[in-house]
């Protein structure tokens, strides 16, 4: 058992004003790994306070100093990139190769994306004798989530580091551990007292108090769309900025000239990365109607072909999901899908016939129409829905009939139809042929998926204001 007795405040490895614990399971195995302390709302006061002390001398240093300063954090991290991709497969349970490349070494490439795009970043304009800058938003408050529990700190710290903000994290209570090495990171790498603040703990005790804080000025969360709502009515009440990058139910739109193989292919691999645990994952695929039965038979091939089990295992690609809960869930969503009718082609509601504990799902794929709940909601687990229509408007329109707008995907022999496609999809981020998403663009929805956006130069204006001197 990993036994964690201290949160990060000031620089400084504190005890919590709260008195209880919160236990970390090991989704694979059902048994607990960790504890970390139960945080309160005064540890939140108190990491506001230092944190606002450090605004007034680390919004002042120069660009150069603070690309120095991500850079070391992403070094620190880069020599602890093994222990940190075994510690999310073993609180998360992403298979340890993927581990290692989506969530170790991606985290550490965010921090020097951001480190890097600060020079993309437009400091001062000039209009006559006024002058624009960008200045620092002030103090953020980060809520991280559990599917991602490094790549989403990293995003956001790397994010308000370069803009000049410090920051106060929430972490994921459900995997707690990256937040921790990301503060012993950022102690090594030398960064100032109070830039950077830990009280690990819930959401109602520890996040809430995040957002109502007077000394936060721009609270930014990765989410589910109800935790969104309530942050956003929170820091309603004292006029805070937020950033919020919630659910995704998005659309992989085949065309049907595409190669069909691999756009079917590549689209279950997307939407089951992760165990299915991804916002943007592409779990609506949209076929052509006179393709379906071949793209059914594809789909089914690649669910049946993942190795499932312990994800600390090199042979694994696809592990657990990461909490009972989850678990239940997702099979209630595969249930609802066999009870609304519609056609099952690969998985079930069952476990696994060969794994008698963890929080497994069997990789499922249906076919049916965009009314089901299946293609409505969200359901965070390894589930795809099929859905044919008969030309590219209703392609189109099928991919719009959301309340999401995170993602999406369309596939093409001709690229420049594709393109035209994605122009009409009403979602933030939007993939042609496959092509791997570039880092530095920036990731963030429309309509319930969020406002605001994350990553690259888009990322640090975030935490970016204007100030007009006009003389």
């Amino acid at each position: 058992m990993i036994e964690k007795n201290t949160i990060f405040i000031d620089g400084e490895w504190v005890g919590s004003a709260g008195t209880g614990t919160l236990t970390v399971f090991n989704p694979a195995t059902e048994e607990p790994i960790a504890t970390v302390p139960r945080g309160h709302a005064d540890d939140v006061d108190r990491a506001a306070q230092a944190a606002a002390r450090a605004f007034e001398t680390w919004s002042q240093t120069s660009v150069d100093d603070r690309i120095d300063m991500i850079q070391r954090i992403a070094g620190v991290l880069d020599s602890r990139a093994e222990e940190l991709a075994r510690t999310i497969t073993t609180e998360v349970g992403t298979p340890i190769t993927l581990a290692r490349r989506s969530q170790a070494s991606s985290a550490i490439n965010d921090l020097r994306i951001a480190a890097a795009s600060l020079k993309d970043v437009v400091w001062e304009e000039r209009f006559d004798d006024t002058i624009v800058r960008r200045i620092p938003a002030g103090v953020a408050g980060a809520i991280t989530p559990w599917n991602g529990p490094m790549r989403m700190i990293a995003l956001k710290a790397g994010a308000a580091f370069a803009a000049g903000c410090t920051m106060v994290l929430k972490g994921t209570e459900v995997a707690p551990l990256s937040g921790f090495i990301f503060a012993e990171a950022a102690a090594e790498a030398g960064l100032p007292r109070g830039v950077f603040n830990l009280v690990s703990g819930t959401g109602p005790e520890v996040g809430e108090a995040l957002a109502t804080h007077p000394l936060i000025d721009i609270v930014s969360l990765t989410g589910s769309v109800r935790a969104g709502s309530r942050v956003m009515e929170l820091a309603s009440r004292s006029v805070k900025r937020v950033a919020l990058e919630l659910g995704g139910k998005s659309a992989n739109i085949i065309l049907e000239d595409a190669d069909l193989e691999k756009a079917v292919v590549d689209g279950l691999s997307d939407a089951f990365r992760n165990s299915g645990q991804v916002c943007g994952g592409l779990t609506r695929m949209l076929v052509p109607r006179g393709r379906l039965a071949e793209a059914e038979a594809i789909a089914a091939a690649k669910a049946t072909s993942y190795v499932i089990g312990d994800p600390q295992d090199e042979a694994t690609t696809l592990g657990p999901v990461v909490s009972d809960v989850q678990r239940d869930r997702v099979r209630g969503y595969i249930q609802i899908g066999i009870d609304e009718g519609l056609r099952l082609v690969a998985g079930g509601p069952e476990a696994p016939a060969h794994l008698d504990r963890g929080y497994f799902v069997q990789p499922t794929v249906f076919v049916g129409d965009n009314r089901s709940r299946l293609a409505q909601e969200e359901i965070f687990g390894p589930v795809v829905i099929m859905i044919p229509f008969d030309d590219t408007d209703e392609a189109v329109a099928i991919a719009n009939d959301s309340d999401y707008g995170l993602a999406g995907a369309v596939w093409s022999a001709d690229p420049a139809r594709a393109r035209d496609v994605g122009r009409r999809i009403r979602t933030g981020r939007v993939r042609i042929n496959g092509a791997a998403i570039d880092m530095r663009a920036p990731h963030g929805g429309l309509k319930r998926s969020g406002v605001g956006r994350e990553m690259g130069r888009y990322g640090i204006e975030e935490y970016l204001e204007y100030q007009s001197l006009i003389s």
